[in-house]
């Protein structure tokens, strides 16, 4: 059983040897993923689609909370409605999937499987608001969406993925904006509260931004290997789509005017942030807030008198106290179990054997540390409530701790270059606002524009990259 032990935990490629590999490996060995017969499109497995549920599911109640209502849209798009909003059509142009035929006869008008749902909420939002009465239409949907992707890898680049677009329109641009900033902040939340990643909050250049959107505001997220990942964004739109497909109102003083329209999306690229951000050469490692199983029970020696017994009473002690917990019965080697919690990221595995009953204790070891403990059985409730929380703030601080020893500043197209080759991560560096600056950098360091940070001080006065006085701080990096 030791050798197949060691054959198990082999199958994981060193994370510092090849991290690309060593992404898929956890992927498929911790069951969250599987491959299609359709390349591009995942099977979510189980423990996959529970993640997705714990994030959709604090993302679902803030929403509700700020006055958002769930609606759903059809999956395909008329062509002529999507040729409305030229700028929206050329962005997505590339990765439009069509449809064109219907059971044995040929469409008379291709339609598009939803890359996004901007104009079918544009054509709704023309037929139901008439007065300012109506507004705002805060509206949310829950989705899948398909891109067609030349080059996938699971949960960060799929042809098929699952999101939440959100579709607002107001009266203002004020409200409107608002609203834009008010759901960037709810993603933030929600990487930090429940993912335990830190982000950078702040705008997408006139290059970077969405296609039909006046501002795209982002949150980015640094990966283990350095890299940055786009974690969600929020746009405002303007009066664009709504002079596009004629969505007017009658506002308070009598006259005819265009709303203000918002749309943000967080996808299940999410869940590979999860993996990149804390994952280790055993697997997956997850925040108790997030984690599917907070707590699995493995009994030692359950073939002794009373051992099984007792890990079902602690089981149902534990669910008493609102912890998500499950309990390993099978005949499988300790050991065995072991590693396959680890793959999984369970936060806390508790061990009991005969000589724990004995004692009246029980071991806890914790998943992001591997430090293991006795803790006496009257102490355990007290015990896992400060794990579960402890556990969130000391995987949020390390990922913190990576993200800011892994930013550099650089104040020169050398330095750009030189820290691009040298020390993987985020380089803050100032820009003119320039678009041919922003192409030269990509082109010559390989790096795009991750965002203008909401915060930040300037770290000089010129642009790296032509000399000219400085517009904007910028953070750059290379991206997934």
């Amino acid at each position: 059983m030791a050798e197949k032990q060691k054959k198990f935990v082999e199958q994981i490629t060193d994370m510092n040897v090849d991290f690309a590999q060593w992404y898929t490996d956890v992927v498929k060995k911790a069951e969250l993923a599987d491959y299609s017969s359709v390349k591009g499109f995942m099977i979510l497995r189980p423990y996959g689609f529970a993640l997705w549920e714990g994030i959709q599911g604090y993302l679902d109640r803030r929403f509700k909370e700020t006055g958002h209502t769930n609606v759903y849209m059809p999956m395909l798009i008329p062509e002529n409605l999507l040729q409305k909003e030229k700028d929206h059509v050329e962005g997505f142009a590339p990765e439009v999937a069509w449809v064109t035929q219907g059971g044995s006869e040929e469409l008379t008008e291709r339609l598009c499987v939803r890359p996004t749902s901007e104009t079918l909420f544009c054509e709704h939002y023309a037929k139901v608001v008439q007065s300012y009465n109506d507004l705002p239409k805060l509206y949310n949907q829950w989705c899948s969406v398909v891109r067609w992707e030349k080059t996938t890898r699971p949960f960060l680049r799929t042809s098929e993925f699952l999101w939440n677009e959100g579709h607002t329109v107001h009266a203002t641009e004020d409200e409107a904006r608002e609203e834009t900033i008010q759901m960037l902040n709810i993603y933030a939340e929600a990487y930090e509260n429940v993912m335990a990643i830190p982000v950078i909050r702040g705008i997408k250049t006139d290059k970077e931004k969405f296609a039909g959107a006046r501002e795209t505001y982002t949150v980015e997220a640094m990966m283990h290997d350095g890299k940055a990942l786009q974690a969600g964004t929020s746009h405002y739109f303007g009066t664009g789509f709504a002079e596009a497909f004629n969505m007017t109102f009658q506002d308070r003083d009598g006259k005819q005017k265009h709303v203000h329209q918002t749309s943000w999306g967080l996808s299940t690229r999410s869940i590979g942030a999860l993996i990149m951000v804390h994952g280790d050469n055993r697997g997956l490692v997850l925040s108790p807030n997030i984690a599917p199983h907070q707590v699995v029970i493995v009994p030692i020696a359950m073939h002794k008198e009373g051992v099984r017994e007792k890990a079902l009473e602690l089981q149902e002690r534990l669910k008493g106290m609102g912890l998500r917990v499950i309990i390993d019965l099978s005949d499988k080697s300790a050991g065995w179990k072991f590693a396959e919690y680890e793959m999984k990221g369970i936060p806390v595995r508790l061990e009991m054997g005969p000589k724990d009953i004995e004692q009246q204790q029980v071991v806890l070891v914790r998943r992001d540390s591997a430090e293991k403990e006795f803790v006496a059985l009257e102490a355990l409730e007290e015990r896992l409530t400060f794990l579960m929380k402890d556990i969130h703030e000391s995987l949020f601080e390390k990922a913190k701790k990576n993200l800011q020893e892994h930013t550099y500043v650089a104040h020169t197209m050398e330095e750009l270059k030189t820290l691009e080759e040298e020390k993987p991560g985020f380089i803050k560096a100032m820009w003119c606002g320039d678009r041919a600056c922003e192409e030269r950098i990509k082109e010559e360091a390989g790096l795009t524009s991750r965002c203008i940070p909401f915060e930040g001080e300037a770290v000089g006065e010129t642009c790296a990259c032509c000399g000219k006085k400085a517009e904007h701080l910028v953070v750059w990096g290379k991206a997934y």
